[in-house]
C-alpha cells in the first residue's frame, strides 16, 4: 500500500507531501497490535527514510497557476522554480500547488566567455537593490542565474556572474541559490566564498546537452560537501 505522510519544515510554515512506500496491507494484524506510541515511532522512522531523498523541482518558464498546479498534482513535485517572466507574486504557494517556489533572478552581463565568469563592470548597475525593491515574501527563495545581453532563451549560459551579488542579498537576510557557469572545478569556491543557500547546475555536469557526465556529477556533489562542511566551522 502507499501511504502519505505530511512533512512540515519551517520554511514559510511550508508543508511537504511525502509518499512513502510501505507494505502495510502485509502488516495489518502487527498494525492493529501497536500501541500508539510504538505505531508513531515506525511512522517516524518511515519519514526519516523517505526525506533522505532529494526534493523533485518542477522547473517552468511563464506557465499559468493551473497547469503548475496540475504538474506539481500529478508529477509529486515537493519545489517549484519559476523561470520565466511571472513576477515575485507568481510565487507564492497557493499559486504554485500548494509547494514552495524559487523565483529565478536574472543577472544580466555583457560576457560569453565561461573561462573566468563576468567581472563587475560587465555586469548590470546595482542588481542588488533592483532584486531588493521587486522581493515579496511569496518565495522561498531566490535562485541568481547569468544571462546574456541580447540573449532571450534563458539558463544554460555556461556562464558565471559577480558572486558578490549573492553575498549581498544574503547580508540582507535573504535565501539565495546560485547558478550560471558553475562546475565541480569552481563550485568550492562558489560555497566556500558566499555560502549560498544552495547552489544550481545542469550543463555544467553534461557530457553533451540533455547527457549527463556521472563523473562530473559525482565529483561536483562531492566537492559542494567538502565545502559546506568547511564553510560551516566557526558557525
Amino acid at each position: 500500500g502507499r501511504a502519505i505522510v505530511q512533512a512540515v519544515r519551517e520554511f514559510g510554515e511550508r508543508t511537504a507531501r511525502i509518499d512513502i512506500l510501505a507494505n502495510y496491507d502485509n502488516d495489518t494484524e502487527n498494525e492493529s497490535k501497536r500501541s500508539p506510541l510504538d505505531a508513531l515511532v515506525r511512522k517516524s522512522k518511515l519519514l526519516q527514510e523517505a526525506a533522505r531523498r532529494p526534493l523533485v523541482v518542477g522547473v517552468f518558464q511563464n506557465q499559468d497557476s493551473s497547469f503548475i498546479a496540475d504538474m506539481v498534482e500529478q508529477c509529486g513535485l515537493d519545489l517549484v522554480q519559476l523561470h520565466g517572466k511571472e513576477g515575485m507574486a507568481a510565487a507564492n504557494p497557493k499559486l504554485c500547488g500548494g509547494v514552495p517556489a524559487l523565483r529565478v533572478m536574472d543577472i544580466e552581463t555583457k560576457s560569453c566567455s565561461s573561462s573566468g565568469g563576468a567581472t563587475e563592470d560587465e555586469t548590470e548597475r546595482d542588481p542588488t537593490r533592483r532584486i531588493l525593491e521587486a522581493l515579496t515574501a511569496d518565495p522561498l527563495a531566490i535562485l541568481l542565474d547569468t544571462s546574456i545581453k541580447g540573449d532571450k532563451s534563458g539558463g544554460g549560459t555556461g556562464v558565471t556572474f559577480d558572486w558578490t551579488i549573492a553575498e549581498a542579498l544574503q547580508n540582507n537576510g535573504l535565501p539565495v541559490l546560485i547558478a550560471g557557469g558553475l562546475q565541480a572545478e569552481n563550485v568550492e569556491t562558489a560555497v566556500s566564498s558566499v555560502r549560498p543557500w544552495g547552489v544550481d547546475v545542469s550543463s555544467g555536469v553534461e557530457a553533451s546537452p540533455g547527457q549527463k557526465n556521472h563523473q562530473q556529477v559525482t565529483a561536483f556533489c562531492t566537492n559542494v560537501r567538502h565545502a559546506a562542511k568547511e564553510a560551516s566551522k566557526g558557525f
